[in-house]
């Protein structure tokens, strides 16, 4: 891990310009030196003495250079696209991996805040989305899946770094490809600090909306899941930070599965009109256009029913 941060820092240095007449002089200095010191002997490190050496090193300093390295990942890698693919092309993405599940808490934590870092990025680079989280790619997988142990047995100092990245990295699951759905929607519960039940509705909105090519399959799975009865009291009741992302994700539900049943008897359709009275909720112009579009949808569908009812 040392040396993958150490070849990352070379890489984030190189990419700063340089002078080409100060590069110029220093090559003349290095060469005047090599030549002087050429005959002189040097002593070279036995190949695999340093790793001979980390055996020995107690399990506190380990962990203290783990932690080290996985915090230098975590602010090297923020918003930077050549270091991210530099991470997820080398063992360093599986070794944030293995830390997560296995390293000591703050460990853990920087870890967790580094893999965030990388999907953020990856969310945002279509190019790097697909060569370094694949769902096929057994590294990819590996990663996941800690985000997935965490979201279903909840660490409250890794929670909010894993939920964040399951939503950075909703338009690489497929359609049959649910199990991260539940989990979040059970963490919609009122129960949980509002900071924590907001990452929750601002990643199931990343699986819900339009620019997510599989929204329509993804809002089934929420509304399946129990979705739409947590986010009625969240829109209804919940602080601004919570109820701004449940009413967005409760409009995108309504607007891609307007015939849904659940939504009906969960009465979605009088949430949404009592929404458009709400000046706090209206400020937004693509909001507003958001809630008429998902109502206007909502009451054509539940009207059909109704006549086919009677």
């Amino acid at each position: 891990m040392q040396s993958v941060v150490a070849n990352t820092m070379a890489i984030k240095s190189s990419m700063y310009q340089k002078d080409p007449g100060q590069d110029h002089t220093t090559h003349k200095n290095h060469h005047s030196q090599k030549q002087k010191h050429q005959h002189h002997h040097h002593h070279h490190p036995l190949p695999g003495s340093s790793i001979k050496r980390r055996e020995f090193e107690d399990p506190t300093t380990k962990a203290e250079m783990k932690s080290m390295a996985a915090r230098a990942l975590r602010y090297l890698c923020a918003g930077n696209v050549t270091i991210c693919r530099s991470i997820t092309e080398s063992r360093a993405l599986l070794c944030l991996a293995v830390l997560l599940e296995k390293g000591h808490e703050e460990v853990k934590y920087h870890s967790a805040m580094a893999l965030m870092e990388i999907t953020a990025v990856a969310e945002q680079d279509a190019d790097l989305r697909r060569s370094a989280f694949k769902p096929t790619a057994p590294v990819a997988k590996a990663v996941v899946d800690q985000f997935l142990a965490i979201v279903e047995k909840p660490d409250p100092e890794l929670l909010v770094s894993s939920i964040r990245s399951i939503g950075n990295l909703s338009r690489t699951f497929r359609a049959t490809e649910t199990r991260f759905i539940r989990p979040l929607v059970n963490l919609l519960d009122e129960s949980w600090e509002p900071d924590i039940t907001a990452e929750v509705a601002i990643a199931l909105r990343k699986f819900a909306c339009p620019e997510n090519y599989l929204h329509e399959y993804h809002c089934k799975a929420i509304i399946e899941a129990g979705g739409a009865k947590h986010l009625v009291p969240l829109v209804y009741f919940g602080e601004q930070m919570v109820q701004i992302p449940s009413f967005i994700l409760l409009c995108y539900l309504a607007l891609h599965v307007p015939d849904s049943d659940t939504l009906a008897q969960d009465d979605v359709l009088i949430v949404l009109e009592w929404s458009t009275k709400q000046s706090n909720l209206m400020q937004d112009e693509e909001i507003t256009t958001l809630v008429y579009e998902a109502k206007k949808r909502l009451e054509l569908y539940q009207s059909r029913s109704s006549k086919n009812y009677h």
